[in-house]
Order: structure tokens, then sequence, then C-alpha cells
């Protein structure tokens, strides 16, 4: 066992606050990660608060890890010491249901195991990377292309991925509308992405304050969902809605804006269950749909395709002292787009 430095929350909805936690030995297939920057997600502090349900503590959030290899297990063939890597929402799962051998490890049947705030195969609890390293199974760990630099990749690990894959699978490209609902962490990354796959992209955001930005991400069209115009202009128009917002919506107004056999996904969790009238969905057979993450293959995937466009996401750096400050500041959406902590600073 190794001890390193964390952030750690002690308890529900508790500030986090510096501690220290055991990693593993480095065992055959595993590689140690020198973690060197990690993302702030919404999810986290979805997690820490627990507003999805009951959750283990101390608790380490993080699952936008970017770091250096320093060491490798004896039986590790997809990478050496001094390889760029990531590590995203899991870091296991069962290997052997359909949905594992199909690259689909995050609907694993037997529940994938998320790199924090999840039991890991011995029954111990997983921490995350608001810490200084990180063991983790080769399988579930991604090359970061050179292309990319480590702070802005960081957030593509959870953020690019779970909107990559929503697009990729309702084939996002030339000649479709697609809406992207929300622009923060999640949603500026939609913009950026469904733009480098062809498609004619609007932002649909509560008000027109973020327009400017949202057009430089390579949004065509802006549109404010407070201006009751918006649902009656552009009703019937979109493919595809990405919704990346953790609150509910009136799925019923949404859903207008979808051609016939459009799909409204969310990629966004609220904490509330939601309801709406299902002849939102009969009228034009639409569909209302989910998504997570995306699975090891499409994860590295995600971020060749990222370098090979010039992807990365829009961040402001911080030190590990002043995550606090960004979840208070995450939750009054005052980030542009995403934080990143410098774990030189933990």
């Amino acid at each position: 066992m190794t001890t390193v430095a964390a952030y750690a929350a002690p308890a529900a909805k508790a500030p986090l606050e510096r501690t220290t936690i055991e990693r593993r030995e480095v065992g055959e297939f595993d590689v140690l990660i020198d973690i060197k920057f990690a993302g702030i997600c919404h999810s986290d502090i979805h997690q820490a608060r627990e507003g999805w349900g009951e959750a283990i503590f101390p608790m380490v959030p993080g699952h936008e890890i970017a770091g250096v290899v320093s060491a490798v297990g004896s039986g590790v063939t997809k990478f050496k010491i001094g390889d760029r890597v990531g590590v995203g929402c899991m870091v296991d799962s069962c290997r052997e249901c359909e949905n594992c051998k199909a690259g689909l490890e995050q609907y694993c049947l037997k529940g994938m195991v998320g790199t924090y705030n999840a039991l890991d195969r011995n029954g111990e609890p997983t921490y995350g990377g608001y810490s200084e390293k990180i063991v983790v199974d080769e399988k579930y760990t991604v090359r970061i292309p050179d292309g990319l630099s480590l702070d802005v990749a960081a957030p593509m690990l959870c953020a690019g991925v779970t909107t990559y894959s929503p697009l990729r699978h309702w084939n996002a490209g030339p000649g479709k509308k697609v809406a992207v609902l929300g622009l923060g962490g999640l949603g500026h990354m939609a913009v950026k992405l469904a733009h480098a796959m062809g498609a004619e992209v609007s932002v649909l955001s509560q008000s027109l304050r973020k327009k400017d930005d949202g057009l430089k991400l390579g949004a065509d069209h802006y549109y404010a969902t407070s201006d009751p115009k918006t649902f009656e202009e552009l009703r019937g128009t979109f493919d595809l809605i990405v919704s990346t917002v953790s609150a509910p919506l009136d799925f019923g107004a949404f859903l207008s804006l979808l051609k016939s056999d459009g799909a409204l996904v969310n990629v966004g969790a609220p904490e509330e269950p939601i309801s709406f009238n299902l002849f939102s969905l009969i009228s034009g057979r639409k569909t209302l749909a989910g998504s997570a993450i995306g699975g090891i293959r499409e994860t590295q995937e995600m971020l060749d395709f990222c370098a090979e466009h010039g992807i990365g996401a829009e961040i402001e750096l911080i030190g590990a002292s002043e995550i606090n400050d960004a979840y208070e500041r995450v939750l009054n959406s005052d980030v542009r787009y995403r934080f990143v902590i410098d774990a030189a600073t933990i």
C-alpha cells in the first residue's frame, strides 16, 4: 500500500478537506499514475452531497483524471513509464457480460465499478482523482494523444465522452440539425464536438448571456428558452437534442422541437423524478432517451478525434484549496466552462 495526499468529503454535505488515503500496490496488470490534473464535474457535487442517494464516506471525488504513468505491473502491455494517460468514470466492470464484451463497459450488466464512491472487486472503497496518485487496471486506462495538453484533456474523460457518445450513437453529422440544451461543462463540449462532426448546431439556453461564447465554440444559432417565441419558432426543427442540464425540464415543450423520429437524449441527471404527457412522444414517433459516458474504446476514439480536430475543454485552473469555492461556483453556473485542479497543489 502507498499513502498519498488527497482531498475528501468526510461526510455528506461537509466541506472537502486535505487528508491521506491508501492506494493498493501495483498489480500484474495495473499502472500507477502520477495525477497531474483532475476536472471537477457536477456529478462530484451530486455525490459528495448525496443528491443521488446514499454514498460512501470519506469520499475522494474526481473522475476526470489526466496524468503520467510512473510504474507498471509485470503483465502490462498497453503502457510504459512516462506515457500520458487518462482515467474516466469507471475503473472496472465484470468483463464477462454481453455489454462488456461489446465494448460497452459503462453499461455492465453487473454494474461498472465507479472511479470513486464505489466498491472494488475486493469490497474496498474506490477513491478518485482529487489525489496525488491512482492505481488502475490498464484495461480501464486510456492514452492521451500528444496533440492534447493534459489540463484541457482531463475534463474530456467525463464531459467529453459523455457528449461524444450520444452524438455518435444518434448520428450527428452533415445534414443533421442538433441542439445542445445548456451551455456548461458538458454543453460546451457538446457544441464543439457536434460542430466538428459537421452538424448544424444550435444552443438552447435560459438566456442569451453566453451567446457570444456559444457562437465562438461552434454553434450556428443560439436561442433563449425563457422566451416563449423560441418554442413557436423552432417547433419540429431538430433531429437530435442533447440535454446537459441537471434540473427538471418541461419535456413536452422540448419534445415539440423535434422532427418526426427525432430524439431528446439526456446526459444531465436531475435529482428529482420527472413527468410528462406521453402524447409528446407518440405524436411524431419521437424518442426520449438517456446516455451515460462511453466505453473504453469509445473514450479513446473521442480523445483521438479531439486531438485530430484541435478540440480541448475550456478550463479554469485552480489550486486544491479552492475546491469548496469551486463547488459553490458550479452550482451558481459561475465557471467558463470546467474547473480543473492542479494536482501539484494537493
